[in-house]
């Protein structure tokens, strides 16, 4: 979302005083920013929209932990500079937004379906691995898209996939993604205030896709795998996104679900959703709520969640030291 900024500025790097112009996802925007949009435009008339992102992900140094550029949330921006009339952007290569092609749902994956039956030690060790980015990863969007209430849908920003095998079959999938920016019962359960939620969000995941194939049928399963995958998430991540993990959560629809599982692998109901989702527009719910579920990864996560950043050095941030905050 962008907002315009009532009076704001920052130091640029000879001294002056830089003029804030919006603030896009947590970054400030400043006209020296937007001087470079317009130099890339008049040096490249013919450029294309992603080329164009990339070229300004390399000029203003804008990149994820990992050294990836942030291209996918930068052509977000220059699209809403162009619709402002800030810039000019050259005509979409694929012409009519509306003649765009869909994205193509996942190719359906034909498994025996024999009914898995038997206590954990039964069924004998599980396999359980990260698949992102690995030639098994399009089996887990078949199976999710195949066999989940809420079918396959491509995480936004940074992701990772789990798949669990048994005796060789696939019994289960697991996906977490980049957590929500504002989330009520999250927010006042840390008591973490703006600056540091914006500082440090990329620290919490958001399990959004959690799948036992139907064929099978295991007590404790579900809360088992919940628990071993808590134990290697951090590490997971951080060996793709070069920072680590410390706080995750998930939402339960309850009513389709109770969240017995999360309750017997210790994950804590933090509160309800209000059910309007993150392009509310209109302060009405517009979709069900759900029950917020999470879970910490490490013991002091509050102390490392709510800590802020000052010149380069890390520092409590005030609400911390006043103590938790109030609810609202």
């Amino acid at each position: 979302m962008t907002k315009h900024l009532r009076s704001n500025g920052r130091h640029g790097s000879s001294g002056a005083i830089v003029t804030v112009q919006l603030k896009f996802r947590g970054r400030d925007v400043s006209s020296d920013d937007i001087d470079v949009v317009k130099a890339l435009l008049r040096k490249n008339p013919g450029i294309s929209r992603r080329a164009l992102s990339l070229e300004v992900c390399a000029a203003w140094g804008w990149r994820q932990e990992n050294g990836v550029p942030c291209d996918g949330v930068c052509r977000a921006l220059m699209l809403q500079l162009d619709r402002a009339g800030t810039i000019s952007l050259p005509p979409s290569r694929w012409g009519n937004e509306k003649c765009r092609p869909r994205r193509k749902r996942p190719a359906p994956v034909d498994l025996p379906q024999e009914p898995l039956v038997g206590t954990l030690g039964e069924i004998g060790p599980l396999e359980i691995r990260q698949v992102r980015r690995t030639e098994e990863a399009p089996l887990v969007c078949s199976l999710i898209e195949q066999h989940h209430y809420l079918r396959y849908t491509r995480p936004v920003g940074e992701h990772i996939e789990y798949l669990v095998r048994a005796r060789g079959e696939p019994i289960g999938c697991f996906v977490w993604s980049s957590a929500p920016r504002h989330l009520g019962p999250r927010d006042r359960f840390i008591g973490w205030s703006p600056a540091a939620r914006k500082a440090n969000i990329r620290f919490v995941a958001y399990q959004s896709r959690f799948l036992i194939l139907p064929w099978v049928r295991v007590p404790h399963l579900a809360s088992h795998l919940l628990g071993a995958l808590s134990r290697r998430l951090s590490l997971d991540w951080e060996r793709i996104y070069a920072h680590p993990i410390y706080f995750t959560e998930t939402f339960v629809d309850p009513s389709r679900y109770r969240g017995t599982c999360y309750r017997a692998a210790n994950w804590t109901e933090l509160g309800m959703t209000t059910g309007r989702g993150k392009d509310d527009q209109t302060n009405r719910p517009n979709r069900s709520l759900k029950q917020v579920f999470g879970y910490p990864l490490v013991n002091n996560f509050r102390r490392r969640l709510k800590g802020v950043v000052h010149n380069g050095r890390p520092h409590a941030d005030r609400a911390e030291r006043r103590g938790p905050a109030g609810g609202r």
